[in-house]
């Protein structure tokens, strides 16, 4: 008996089939040009997690791989994810791409139901294949607004992840697992939501009530290059040893590198104590070994993402004449026209619900769900009722979504929701 055990553990650590494996799900949430740095953010942690021995049959790439060869990228097949750094595109698995990316398909793949994959895309597709002595790693990079992160046409809802979460727990589909996520109000994804004892650790961009921030513009290719807290934890993964460093000193040197949001932790706290390794993979020898340059912090032209796609104007108009520079004015002033019919919009909500005076309270106080029920729908009614408004894909839009999700918390629900139909019947710019 102790000579067939000795032999087990001993297949066990050559062939990583019969004991702990680490698989990996890397999701660039966005499509659009501008939103170019999300696909960079996950092309690059593939090749930091690759490099380090986590093979592709266990690591899945999630992107709607548009930003390499759009008319708008200067250099095709080309994607950068520091200034004159290296090509982070080629290599990279094409596992879920254009309309495959939807909060189904990312719950499947992420609890192994391959079937599920196939009932819902017509093929098959690989999954998260793992089992009780398996640790996962999960990076989520895109949009975000209080209790959801966003996919290019729908969102992901806490109470879902959540759900997700306690299944696999429940299921035994893991050992330990390790979200890192990249969104504006990340932490409300998981802050007073996710239970201390699922074998779950997080650390996100930002707390639950403030923005992400992009960084790296590159005024060649006319967008940010990076995000602050991806580009982040990527350097010292590339710098470290992961087979010293813990989850916990990760964090805590990200946290301080990271001054333009507070990168916040939830979970299993002990969990921190683990290697990184464990999750982006054991090996040291032939590692990822980039290392940016360093007289160019990420904060030091770190944007919040809500105000990004106005920067890029601001620079692009900056930039140009005549024409091409009157072009770039008139977008800037539409898109700020914009922003004011959105706001406009939630305060017109608001005093068809309760006093209209209130509009600032409910715009930034703090927020504990209760149900999730209210805020799933009004959600639904705005992408319904309101494409105009083109709300996934508006960050600026997305953290007006606080307005609903504490107008929610009234235990109103129907009145909330004839006022959003109402005020989208009423308001033009919602059918623009």
């Amino acid at each position: 008996m102790t000579s067939l055990l000795y032999f087990s553990l001993l297949l066990c650590f050559v062939t990583h089939v019969l004991c702990e494996q680490h698989w990996a799900l890397l999701v660039a949430g966005s499509s659009g040009y501008d939103n170019y740095r999300h696909q960079a953010d996950v092309c690059h942690a593939y090749h930091v997690i690759k490099s380090h021995g986590i093979p592709d049959e266990r690591i899945i790439v999630m992107m709607y791989d548009d930003i390499a060869y759009s008319p708008y990228n200067p250099e095709k097949g080309n994607i950068i994810n520091h200034p004159d750094g290296p090509n982070v595109y080629p290599g990279v698995p094409k596992d879920y791409t254009n309309t495959d990316l939807t909060p189904e398909v990312f719950l499947k793949v992420l609890t192994g139901d391959a079937a599920g994959v196939k009932k819902l895309l017509g093929r098959e597709g690989k999954v998260i294949g793992s089992g009780p002595d398996d640790r996962v790693f999960v990076n989520f990079v895109d949009h975000g607004g209080v209790g959801i992160l966003c996919f290019p046409n729908d969102v992901l809802h806490a109470d879902e992840l959540h759900a997700t979460i306690k299944y696999m727990h429940t299921k035994k589909l893991y050992k330990q697992m390790v979200f890192y996520v990249e969104a504006c109000e990340s932490g409300s994804m998981f802050e007073k939501i996710l239970e201390s004892n699922l074998n779950v650790y997080v650390t996100t961009a930002a707390n639950s009530v403030e923005s992400s921030f992009g960084c790296y513009y590159d005024s060649h290719r006319s967008t940010y290059l990076g995000d602050v807290y991806s580009v982040m934890w990527m350097a010292d993964s590339e710098v470290e040893n992961l087979n010293i460093e813990t989850l916990d000193d990760q964090f805590n040197i990200v946290r301080a590198e990271t001054n333009t949001s507070h990168v916040s932790k939830y979970g299993q706290a002990d969990l921190g104590k683990l290697k990184v390794a464990d999750f982006q993979g054991n090996l040291t020898e032939g590692a990822l070994r980039f290392i940016p340059n360093r007289r160019i912090h990420p904060t030091a032209d770190a944007v919040s993402a809500e105000d990004i796609d106005i920067e890029i104007l601001k620079r692009k108009l900056s930039d140009s004449n005549g024409l091409e520079q009157l072009k770039y004015r008139t977008q800037l002033e539409s898109l700020m026209q914009q922003r004011k019919n959105i706001e406009q919009f939630y305060k017109n909500v608001v005093a068809n619900v309760t006093d209209a005076h209130l509009y600032d309270y409910f715009v930034s106080a703090p927020l504990h769900f209760s149900s999730f029920k209210c805020y799933r729908q009004s959600i639904y009614l705005v992408q319904k009722l309101c494409p105009g408004m083109k709300l996934v894909q508006n960050q600026y839009a997305l953290r007006k979504l606080r307005v609903l999700a504490n107008l929610c918390e009234s235990d109103i629900d129907e009145k909330i929701w004839s006022a959003v139909v109402k005020v989208s019947l009423q308001s033009s710019f919602c059918s623009a």
